[in-house]
């Protein structure tokens, strides 16, 4: 049994260091700031043409996580282009005014698609969290939730994603541990029942996002993740 392993890519050669690393999806950002802006299509498409491995892309055009009606035009628009240039998923999330996941705005730019996408970590920024995840399983098309348990990292947030996981069978299904992810939380998580696993400066040397993804930091992921995935007690999943 393997666990999934995504990468940050912001570049063509973001994307094919990933998938030689062993990598099996890439996350496309057109800027980290805030936690991750929309590229161009025409990124996307230039990734595309470097990679076999899936290609999820963030839909963000603005800092925070709220949207309004006037945004959710370019953001279809948007999603229509990411798919038009190749992508596989989206990669989105979007919070109301109460600080609730905002099931209007995700359900208008996810509609009736066949397409997975995957709720990013607007969710660790709500203020109920057991309400937010009753909110995202009533989403269509979702099969992945990055979070970090805190707004502060996995670090902070730990407990809180090994609570999760034991107690959410679906949860456990859809967690994508992400965000300041270290090595030594992965035998945790995995123990927890959690098999996804997003990585962004960690791939880089030095840990910086000036330099390219290390396909040697992502092949030792990659070993990383599928061998405590392997030794994780089987009905932790089941």
């Amino acid at each position: 049994m393997s666990g999934l392993l995504e990468v940050i890519a912001l570049s063509p050669a973001d994307a094919e260091h990933a998938e030689a690393g062993g990598a099996d999806r890439v996350e496309v950002c057109g800027s980290l700031e805030d936690g991750g802006m929309s590229p161009p299509p025409a990124l996307v498409a230039q990734i595309r043409a470097k990679t076999s491995i899936q290609v999820r892309v963030m839909v963000r055009l603005r800092e925070g996580f709220g949207t309004d009606g006037g945004e959710a035009v370019r953001l279809r628009g948007l999603i229509a282009s990411y798919l038009d240039a190749g992508a596989d998923g989206m990669v989105l999330g979007f919070l109301n005014g109460l600080g609730e996941v905002d099931l209007q705005v995700c359900g208008e730019l996810v509609g009736d698609t066949e397409w997975p996408w995957t709720f990013h970590r607007a969710l660790d920024s709500v203020l109920d969290v057991d309400r937010a995840w009753q909110a995202l399983a009533k989403l269509p098309g979702i099969d992945q939730v990055l979070t970090a348990g805190s707004p502060r990292g996995v670090e902070q947030g730990l407990d809180e994603l090994l609570v999760r996981a034991r107690k959410n069978p679906w949860a456990a299904k859809v967690i994508m541990a992400g965000g300041g992810l270290q090595p030594d939380h992965v035998p945790w998580l995995a123990r927890a029942g959690i098999r996804a696993f997003h990585i962004g400066s960690p791939a880089r040397t030095g840990g910086s996002y000036k330099a390219y993804v290390d396909e040697g930091l992502v092949g030792a992921w990659r070993h990383l993740v599928d061998a405590e995935v392997r030794r994780a007690p089987h009905s932790a999943t089941s």
